[in-house]
């Protein structure tokens, strides 16, 4: 009965983990339709990395919430007007938290995404 019991709880952990994924993913491309967003949503995304961006640990891994929020920020930032927008949004979040510049830098290749622009300090967003 315990085995059953850890079984639905896995199976409902996934389901919810799959909702919140949809839901993110569409409130990213819905919000972002354009360019007139503020760095709030781009800040609210990558806080749901904020363990690893404090702690450098656990790893971000593909499909967990702070990997979908990259993703949802890889959807954001394939567009030509918001690539830019987003770029400067995250440049000012790592000149706000040097110590953690590298670990915020790191959270793209960890999640397998590209956000079309180098995370870096020195990185012209223009």
């Amino acid at each position: 009965m315990c085995m059953q019991l850890t079984g639905k709880m896995e199976s409902h952990k996934t389901t919810i983990t799959m909702a919140m994924s949809i839901l993110l993913t569409w409130a990213a491309s819905y919000i972002f339709t354009s360019a007139e967003t503020d760095c709030t949503t781009v800040t609210t995304l990558i806080s749901s990395c904020s363990t690893f961006i404090s702690d450098g640990s656990p790893d971000p891994f593909p499909g967990s919430p702070c990997c979908e929020a990259m993703t949802s920020l890889n959807l954001i930032s394939n567009s030509t007007d918001n690539r830019p927008f987003v770029c400067r949004c995250l440049m000012g979040l790592i000149n706000t938290y040097t110590p953690n510049a590298t670990a915020i830098a790191t959270l793209p290749g960890f999640c397998g995404v590209s956000l079309g622009f180098t995370v870096d300090p020195n990185t012209d967003c223009n």
